[in-house]
């Protein structure tokens, strides 16, 4: 399950060649950064949303709005009507799909969103691909960085896969939800439709069409004085 079209609608981004000749769709995050630099050479950024601060390799789509706040670092390119709202943080290397929602104290950083993607609340999103309708819930960390040495890898059936990446968040196919306050962690691979249930502590790969929950016990006992 971890080539492209196994998680992703790759008809739901424009940017479907950052893929060519991937096998594994991790492969994707490497292309970023050339991609968007060869990409602008044909789309000549342009200047506006005065309130918001916007690098100067910035590309964004018409009837996207760019709240007052916001900071897009760049390079970027954000598709149309998407909502980047006040005190989101996009820094380099991101790609922004259309109809996209990236929200209030937000960060992003060299990840790929296909079309309508929600990133609403207070989410860091690193080294990263989210599928189209994937949704974050507010507090959703994607963490990308594995403290031990080494490059992040991905073991499935008892097979582990390097994946070559020092940094490396998580790949969250179509229409995966993830609730609030979750952690997923370095390498983690999400199949279409899944949901992971908030607060819970994610590791490794969870297959297409599943619920990921916790199963801590609530204790209710009398208040006391």
């Amino acid at each position: 399950m971890f080539a492209p079209a196994d998680l992703f609608d790759l008809a739901q981004t424009e940017h479907a060649h950052l893929f060519a000749g991937a096998a594994h769709a991790w492969e994707a995050l490497k292309a970023i950064e050339p991609y968007i630099a060869e990409w602008l050479k044909n789309h000549p950024p342009e200047r506006k949303f005065p309130e918001a601060w916007i690098g100067e390799q910035v590309w964004i789509g018409e009837g996207t709005v760019i709240e007052p706040g916001a900071m897009i670092k760049g390079p970027a390119i954000i598709g149309r009507n998407c909502q980047v709202r006040h005190n989101a943080y996009i820094r380099e290397q991101v790609i922004v799909g259309d109809g996209c929602v990236v929200g209030n104290s937000c960060e992003l950083k060299n990840a790929l969103l296909f079309n309508n993607c929600q990133v609403p609340h207070f989410n860091y999103v690193g080294d990263s691909i989210l599928g189209h309708k994937a949704h974050l819930g507010a507090g959703v960390i994607l963490s990308n960085f594995r403290s031990l040495p080494g490059t992040v890898k991905v073991e499935i059936d008892g097979q582990v896969h390097d994946t070559g990446l020092r940094k490396f968040g998580a790949l969250i196919g179509d229409g995966a939800d993830i609730g609030c306050n979750a952690v997923l962690n370095p390498g983690s691979i999400i199949g279409r439709r899944t949901v992971i249930y908030p607060g819970v502590c994610w590791r490794g790969v969870a297959p297409a069409g599943v619920i990921i929950k916790n199963r801590a016990t609530i204790e209710v006992v009398p208040r006391k004085g």
